[in-house]
């Protein structure tokens, strides 16, 4: 992409887990002088820290950041509702920004705020209380058997570790009885800004063996201290996600810690995998290794020519 209007830019930094995307985006925010919108659907959450790989307060002090602890993980915040609200805090910063940096890992987040989302129907509140009840009950692969019998193409793109975006979509097609993956792409709009979409990643093993230190990291820095304070929430859709409901399993004696420790590395690079499944789906992401900062920078001044 290359500027062709006067339409402002969002630059979104993508790419798999542990790359180097938060680094990077500080960096091209302190250089643009801009402000950074949050596109991962677990920093949300103010209770989650650790495991979500937030930037540290260091970190969020050298740049304004929004959609950072901006949300319980007692309230359910779809990718449209967060489409909406980002697509006003973009509309604020480009009041006076020429540019603004969206950063994150998950698609459907970015893909809210590339390219809007139909408002989705209202939705019976008994319905989400049902499915979290049948979560709790018979678990998060009964979810899916539904969502695979009920809409296979969602089934196919759909992170099968969230619970929240398995619960969203089960409750859209039981209220609406049309498959969520119909109404999701229903209607798409042009934004009311240019895109310049930057994808980082690195050699298989390199981003593997990232993986695994960050999580080595995690655990060192308390992730499993932070799992059991969370336990009690552990039916909550935010906490059905990879690094925290291997550790839910752990403290309900399915394995032992060691065991943990070898499943969220594995399920951490699985992870991975199917985000760069999902971006490479996208044929005008610039594609690069996260230290070719003075690459990506020219591709940037290019586009503001």
């Amino acid at each position: 992409m290359m500027a062709i209007s006067n339409k402002p830019i969002l630059i979104s930094i993508v790419g798999p887990t542990a790359v180097g995307k938060t680094a990077l985006a500080i960096q091209l925010a302190q250089w643009l002088e801009t402000e950074i919108i949050s596109a991962d659907s677990r920093q949300f959450y103010q209770e989650m820290t650790i495991g979500t790989a937030k930037p540290s307060p260091k970190e969020l002090a050298l740049i304004p950041h929004h959609f950072i602890d901006s949300h319980s993980i007692k309230e359910l915040y779809s990718a449209g509702a967060f489409g909406r609200d980002a697509e006003e805090k973009i509309a604020q910063v480009h009041q006076t920004k020429k540019t603004v940096i969206a950063v994150g890992g998950s698609g459907l987040y970015l893909k809210a705020i590339w390219e809007g989302f139909d408002d989705m129907p209202e939705v019976d509140p008994n319905i989400r209380k049902e499915l979290n009840e049948e979560l709790g009950a018979k678990g998060l692969n009964h979810l899916l058997d539904q969502l695979k019998e009920k809409d296979p193409q969602y089934y196919e793109e759909v992170d099968k570790q969230n619970g929240q975006r398995i619960i969203r979509a089960l409750e859209v097609i039981r209220g609406s009885g049309k498959p969520f993956s119909y109404l999701r792409r229903a209607k798409t709009r042009e934004m009311p800004y240019q895109h310049l979409k930057i994808g980082l990643n690195l050699e298989r093993e390199q981003l593997f063996e990232r993986i695994n230190l960050r999580m080595d990291m995690m655990i060192k820095t308390g992730l499993f201290e932070e799992a059991k304070a969370l336990y009690k929430h552990k039916n909550h859709n935010a906490l059905q996600t990879v690094g925290y409901s291997e550790i839910f399993d752990f403290f309900d004696g399915a394995y032992d810690r060691e065991e943990a420790i070898r499943l969220l590395k594995r399920n951490s690079r699985r992870y991975a995998k199917r985000q760069l499944t999902w971006f490479n789906k996208y044929d005008d992401i610039h594609w690069f290794e996260p230290d070719q900062v003075d690459e990506i920078k020219a591709l940037i001044e290019k586009a503001l020519l």
